[in-house]
C-alpha cells in the first residue's frame, strides 16, 4: 500500500472517526482506523460495534493498492499538526508498519491485521428516501438538549424519529424527553415514506450532527431490522437502534394553557442567564414573579447568595412558577425568532413554549416544586 493525501482532506476524515472510536476499548482493534487504498481512493473506517462511520477521499495519488489499520487518535494527532494542505505520503513498509512523511517528517506508525476489523454486510436497499440536510439537522438540533441520560430507562436515551400527518400532510417528527422537560420538531415531507418509527441513539446524533455541520445537500436514509444507514456526499454512518418503546409523548403536551408571556428572545435569554449566575451548576430553580406588567426573575443558592431582574412584560394574570434554568436556557437558545412565547396554566403545571419563528417546533418545561 502507498499513496498521496492532501492533509486537510485527512484530517477532515480523521476528525469524524475521533467521535465514533471509544478512548478505552477492551479490543485492541476497535481503537484502530482501517485505511483502504482501492479504486483509486481511500475508504477509511470506524466502528465501536454499534455505531460504523465510512468516509471516501477521492483525491489522492495511489502508488499501490492495499490495506492497514493503526491507532486511530495517533494517526490523527500526526496528521493535524502537518502544514495545513500539505501532501502527505503514507505506505505500509512491512505488514506491521505505516509510514507517514510529509516534507521533513517521518513515523512509522505500529498496524494491526486488517482482517481483524469488523465490517458489517448488511443490505439496507429497503425502505430509502432522501431529506434535506438541513432540515434533518434541524430535527435533530431541536430535540438533542432533552435526551435522558438516565441509562436505567434506556429507550429515553434518544432521539424518537417517526413519520407523522397533520391535515393531510406528511411530517417526518422528531421528539426527546428526559421527563423533566421535552422538544417536538417536524419538517414536511414531499410524500408519504415507508418509514418505521426508531430511537436513535445519543451517541449517533452528535455524530450526525457534526457531519451534517459541514454538508448542504440530501441525505439519503435507509432501514432494516434494527439499523440504520445514513449517507451523504463522500460520507456513510450506520448505527444501530434503541430498542424500546417511546412513551405517548402527544399526551404530555399541554391543552389548557391560556396565560401567555411573550417577551424578546435575547432580553429574556440574557436576564435568566444573569440571574442564574449565582447558582454554580445552573440547576437551581429561577422563579418567575408575574405580575400585570413585570417578570421577576430570583435565583437563591444557600452557598452562594441571590440575584434577581425585573422585567417590563405585558401579561394579564398573576403567578408565581419555579423553572430548573439550565432547561429555558437550552430552549431560549434553540429558538429562530426574535421573541419567545411561554403559555402557562397554574403553579403546579408544564409551561409550554413556543417560537413565532418556527411553528414546526415546540417545547415542555416541568416546573420545580417549592
Amino acid at each position: 500500500m502507498k499513496f498521496n493525501v492532501n492533509q486537510q482532506d485527512l484530517q477532515q476524515a480523521l476528525s469524524y472517526c475521533q467521535g465514533v472510536i471509544e478512548k478505552r476499548s477492551t479490543l485492541p482493534i476497535l481503537s484502530n482506523v482501517l485505511l483502504d487504498v482501492s479504486n483509486s481512493q481511500l475508504t477509511i473506517t470506524a466502528t465501536d460495534l454499534d455505531l460504523i462511520f465510512v468516509h471516501q477521499i477521492k483525491n489522492i495519488e495511489v502508488i499501490e493498492e492495499g490495506k492497514t489499520t493503526t491507532v486511530s487518535s495517533t494517526i490523527y494527532d500526526i496528521v493535524r499538526k502537518f502544514p495545513s494542505g500539505k501532501k502527505i505520503n503514507l505506505s505500509l513498509s512491512d505488514i506491521n508498519k505505516l509510514q507517514i512523511e510529509s516534507e521533513k517528517s517521518n513515523f512509522n506508525l505500529n498496524c494491526l491485521s486488517p482482517s481483524e476489523f469488523p465490517l458489517t454486510d448488511e443490505n439496507f436497499n429497503d425502505n430509502e428516501f432522501s431529506i434535506n440536510s438541513k432540515s434533518l439537522l434541524k430535527l435533530l438540533n431541536k430535540c438533542k438538549f432533552s435526551v435522558s441520560n438516565d441509562e436505567t430507562r434506556h429507550y429515553l436515551s434518544g432521539i424518537y424519529i417517526h413519520q407523522t400527518e397533520v391535515d393531510d400532510k406528511n411530517y417526518l417528527t422528531s421528539v426527546a424527553t428526559d421527563s423533566h422537560r421535552m422538544s417536538i420538531s417536524k419538517v414536511r415531507l414531499n410524500q408519504k415514506i415507508n418509514f418505521e418509527p426508531i430511537i436513535l441513539p445519543k451517541k449517533t446524533i452528535f455524530q450526525l450532527v457534526s457531519l451534517l455541520d459541514n454538508y448542504d445537500g440530501d441525505v439519503k436514509i435507509s432501514n432494516v431490522k434494527s439499523k440504520i444507514k445514513f449517507e451523504l456526499n463522500n460520507s456513510i454512518l450506520i448505527s444501530k437502534l434503541i430498542d424500546g418503546k417511546f412513551p405517548n409523548y402527544v399526551q404530555v403536551i399541554p391543552k389548557n394553557n391560556q396565560k401567555k408571556l411573550e417577551i424578546d428572545l435575547k432580553l429574556f435569554l440574557d436576564s435568566v442567564d444573569r440571574v442564574a449566575s449565582v447558582s454554580l451548576d445552573k440547576k437551581d430553580g429561577v422563579k418567575f414573579n408575574l405580575t400585570k406588567d413585570a417578570l421577576n426573575l430570583s435565583v437563591n443558592n444557600t452557598n452562594s447568595g441571590d440575584g434577581n431582574e425585573t422585567l417590563n412584560i405585558k401579561f394579564d394574570h398573576d403567578l408565581e412558577i419555579s423553572f430548573n434554568s439550565r432547561y429555558l436556557i437550552d430552549v431560549a437558545s434553540q429558538l429562530d425568532g426574535e421573541k419567545i412565547e411561554i403559555y402557562f396554566n397554574d403553579t403546579g403545571s408544564p409551561a409550554l413554549i413556543k417560537d413565532p419563528g418556527d411553528f414546526d417546533s415546540i417545547y415542555v418545561v416541568m416546573p420545580m416544586k417549592g
